[in-house]
């Protein structure tokens, strides 16, 4: 009964800290890098609501979970649960702080996202930067590079330590469906997110 508890939290464990980090290789040529810009680190800032899967791997945990995450301004909430549909954490942060709760009633508080990242993960991640990346931006606040595929949309996106590849549907989407988000640096990570749904 122990090692099944341990297992589950080593599952919520790598699940949080894929949403935290929370965003496959397009098969395109790539165009040289550029640097981010202004506007897209202001783009990003733009409010969504999305729903997905995703898996993590860091050192030897892992773990899958769907997720379901609304970003508005300064706000994000992400509901965090079991391929089932059982919930195993819902996280939200905001000008005020940062927290997450477990579905017995635990709850962790923190000024910022990696204050809490630190505390819950041992490792702080930038997840400021996730909401940028997910559109395929680099967050604002430090350098970063994109690389294009042949219709102009972002392949590859380095910052902070991270290199995010994406993925899309067809050559007329917008918009990434899959991304792998590997972290090299100390202790490796790896996530990968599929994206069922925009708004």
């Amino acid at each position: 009964m122990r090692a099944g508890r341990c297992a589950s939290r080593s599952v919520i464990r790598a699940c949080a800290a894929a949403c935290l980090a929370l965003a496959l290789c397009a098969c395109t040529s790539l165009t040289p890098r550029e640097p981010a810009n202004v506007a897209d680190a202001a783009a990003a800032g733009a409010p969504f609501d999305i729903a997905g899967r995703l898996s993590a791997r860091r050192g030897t945990d892992g773990g899958s979970a769907s997720f379901v995450w609304r970003h508005e301004g300064g706000a994000d909430e992400v509901d965090l649960a079991t391929p089932l549909g059982q919930t195993l954490a819902r996280l939200t942060g905001d000008a005020a702080g940062v927290r997450a709760q477990w579905p017995d009633g635990r709850t962790v508080e923190a000024r910022t996202w990696d204050e809490l990242t630190e505390r819950t993960l041992g490792v702080a991640i930038p997840v400021q930067g996730l909401s940028a990346w997910l559109r395929g931006r680099a967050r604002a606040g430090t350098p970063g590079t994109v690389e294009r595929d042949a219709q102009g949309r972002p392949a590859v996106l380095r910052q902070d330590g991270w290199e995010i590849v994406y993925a899309y549907p067809d050559d007329a989407t917008p918009k990434a469906s899959r991304l792998t988000l590997r972290y090299e640096q100390g202790q490796p990570a790896e996530v990968r997110l599929i994206i069922d749904r925009w708004q």
